[in-house]
């Protein structure tokens, strides 16, 4: 069994999120008012208690996120590189053998994520677990060991950028969780008005 005090927790809201803004130049998502409250402390509310630490990728707004009480890493490559250039932050600041991500903009997260990936992860002898549901993968929800830093290096330092190409060389299971609601992602703006009028 994989402790939570060896597990830490990281919120990537690192992104630009031009998908929620009407001219398309991008808002930060995580900052985003959602049913009275930015919508990354929903994240928060649902990873914290899994976890033994938290953190929180950003590179905007930087100090908004720290009063939300946890350390905040921001992209160590230039050029809001992607949920993977959130990965690299988040493995060379954590001080645990483990990492697990989730993004900012899933405020409906299962509240057994991080209890079910450690345990196939340790079951299948795996250096990560990605969550699945209905045969989809969800890589942006991934619990990873501390030592596949180096490979990411390589890899993003070869100009890669899709989580799945990385861990297709390592050794990952995939975890079905039933739920497809539970790692719904709010992308645009209708999809924020929508969730904010239909809990």
């Amino acid at each position: 069994m994989i402790g939570r005090e060896a597990i830490t927790g990281l919120i990537l809201a690192g992104g630009l999120g031009r998908r929620m803004s009407a001219d398309g130049q991008g808002v930060d998502k995580g900052l985003q008012p959602f049913r009275g409250r930015p919508m990354v402390a929903h994240a928060i509310d649902r990873l914290g208690p899994q976890v033994g630490h938290l953190l929180i990728n950003a590179n905007r707004n930087l100090e908004q996120y720290r009063a939300l009480g946890h350390p905040v890493v921001s992209d160590a490559i230039a050029g809001f590189a992607g949920p993977l250039a959130g990965l690299h932050s988040g493995l060379r600041a954590c001080g645990t053998p483990y990492l697990v991500t989730a993004p900012c903009d899933s405020p409906f997260l299962p509240s057994d994520l991080v209890e079910r990936l450690a345990a196939a992860l340790l079951r299948e002898g795996a250096q990560i677990a990605v969550a699945r549901t209905a045969g989809q993968t969800h890589p942006v929800f991934m619990l990873a060991e501390r030592a596949v830093l180096p490979s990411l290096e390589a890899f993003l330092a070869g100009g890669g950028r899709k989580i799945d190409a990385w861990y297709a060389a390592l050794r990952t299971v995939e975890v079905d969780f039933d739920d497809d609601s539970a790692f719904l992602n709010i992308n645009t703006r209708a999809e924020l008005d929508r969730f904010e009028r239909n809990p």
